[in-house]
């Protein structure tokens, strides 16, 4: 998961383009990084850490140009050193500059292609590298000194058969404009949008429709699988399917906890999805004539879902964990030990609300159950009678290979074990999950058109085909190696999970 953004027509692209990765912060917390282009030189600036962190005045004064991308990170493929920071560039052929939010499934068998076939230098172990090497490549084959939007089109058709997995891309090529593409199932969502002004039409694309809102761009539309757009240096917009046999497998973990409540994804409201989501769950913990007093959410991704809960049930709502802002998501922080640590930082509870009540706390999912059993924990020490817990996301049992860097499927703690047993680890006297099938029916509720989603973290069943046991295996397998050498390198692992 990664936040990507794309701006062609604007004389102030840069600080748009920082605006815009603020609104995506949630996105990755790792790096960010912007590229601009000028007419004649590219200018980058990127580096580890907060948007904020990495920007500096005078860093904004050197990136100039009216087309530009940025780049927020959250590692899953790769290290988490600085050179992996996006955007990244390639001098030839026209000179590229490239953003990706995704993951190749098939990237060991492209890196070795890259290399060894198409006689292209990789200086990195990320995933994004080979993808830019890959586009250039394909451009070079048609080889025109101007190209048309045909020759993109028709590179991008070879580009698809050569990819696997998820990815949604914005590139920048010198001299001819903005290029933007969806991976054939819509896995990672991309949006474009417009502004028009008195001299000219002015393009947005971004991960998340927020950040068109909040740069004051109208929402033209979701790109679709498997569909290239070319943006060229007259700002004419040029539209192509260019991959094969596209589907729609958006990732329900966007509705769930990825993205902003104040955004859309494919048509579909998040904020209004998450209502729906705890919509259901009441139907559900209705059958159980629990006696609640209190329903609780989990800030801040378990808000939405907890008022409808609380709604349904007929019971109070209060807001009893206080969340301190000033400390990111424990969802993309580094290191286990820094994780346990942040959660008790970052959350404190109103004891007020607490003392002797029987309460029922929400949360978008449960994933290793770490962080859900620290919750649980204080909120009994807050003096609470009885706790219940209600997750928005049904049982996670199988990892994510899309680009959500989750644990192995023996560390899920759904993996192998009963609801009573979860609630028994936990410390929970009863857990609540949702349904795979309520959770697509509060998505598809926002948009009839999507004819499908990717809820393989969920079902385990992955809806591109080169996702088999072995590949699943040979993935962890090479996540436990990754996670052994990280710590025993230094105290306070480089191990990226979800808890």
């Amino acid at each position: 998961m990664c936040g990507i953004i794309g701006l062609k027509g604007n004389d102030n692209i840069a600080g748009e383009a920082y605006d815009g990765l603020l609104t995506l912060q949630h996105r990755g917390q790792d790096s960010a990084g912007i590229i601009t282009f000028d007419g004649n030189h590219f200018h980058l600036k990127k580096g580890n850490g907060l948007v904020r962190d990495v920007f500096r005045t005078k860093n904004m004064m050197r990136l100039k140009g009216s087309v530009g991308i940025g780049h927020v990170r959250y590692p899953t493929a790769g290290s988490y050193e600085e050179a992996e920071s996006q955007p990244f560039f390639v001098n030839s052929p026209y000179g590229i500059g490239m953003v990706h939010n995704g993951n190749l499934t098939n990237q060991k068998a492209l890196r070795k292609d890259v290399v060894e076939k198409d006689k292209r230098f990789l200086n990195t172990g990320s995933d994004s590298e080979v993808l830019l090497n890959v586009i250039a490549h394909e451009l070079a084959i048609v080889n025109g000194q101007k190209l048309s939007p045909k020759d993109i089109f028709k590179a991008m058709t070879a580009i698809y058969k050569r990819l696997k997995g998820s990815y949604a891309v914005i590139a920048v090529i010198a001299g001819h404009g903005l290029l933007a593409f969806r991976d054939p199932y819509g896995i990672r969502p991309l949006i474009l949008g417009e502004k028009k002004t008195t001299k000219k039409t002015e393009y947005l694309i971004a991960s998340e429709t927020v950040a068109l809102d909040t740069l004051g761009y109208n929402i033209v539309s979701d790109i679709a699988p498997g569909e290239a757009i070319f943006i060229d240096e007259d700002n004419n917009v040029h539209r192509q399917i260019c991959a094969q046999n596209p589907s729609w497998a958006p990732c329900l973990f966007e509705y769930v906890y990825l993205a902003r409540p104040d955004s859309s994804l494919d048509h579909i409201n998040i904020y209004k999805t998450r209502l729906r989501l705890g919509q259901f769950l009441a139907k559900r913990i209705k059958k159980e004539n629990l006696d609640i007093d209190v329903v609780m959410p989990v800030p801040d991704s378990g808000r939405s879902s907890a008022i409808t809960l609380a709604h349904e049930l007929g019971v109070k709502y209060r807001e009893g964990l206080v969340k301190n802002r000033y400390i990111g998501r424990t969802f993309i922080m580094p290191g286990q030990e820094m994780r346990r640590k942040s959660i008790r930082f970052k959350l404190n509870p109103i004891k007020l609300e607490m003392k002797n009540k029987n309460i029922l706390l929400v949360d978008d999912s449960i994933v290793r159950g770490n962080t859900s059993k620290k919750i649980i924990q204080m909120v009994r020490d807050a003096g609470a009678n009885k706790v219940y817990f209600a997750s928005c996301a049904p049982r996670l049992i199988a990892p994510c290979v899309y680009g959500v860097d989750m644990p192995t499927r023996k560390e899920l703690i759904a993996y192998n074990l009963t609801d009573e047993t979860i609630a028994k680890v936990l410390g929970a006297d009863a857990v609540f999950y949702q349904t795979l099938k309520d959770l697509q029916e509060a998505a598809h509720k926002g948009n009839k058109a999507i004819t499908g989603f990717c809820g393989a973290c969920f079902s385990g069943k992955y809806p591109t085909a080169e996702v088999t046991e072995e590949l699943l295996s040979e993935m962890e397998q090479d996540r436990k190696k990754k996670t052994s050498k990280d710590q025993s390198e230094e105290e306070g692992s480089a191990s990226w999970t979800i808890l």
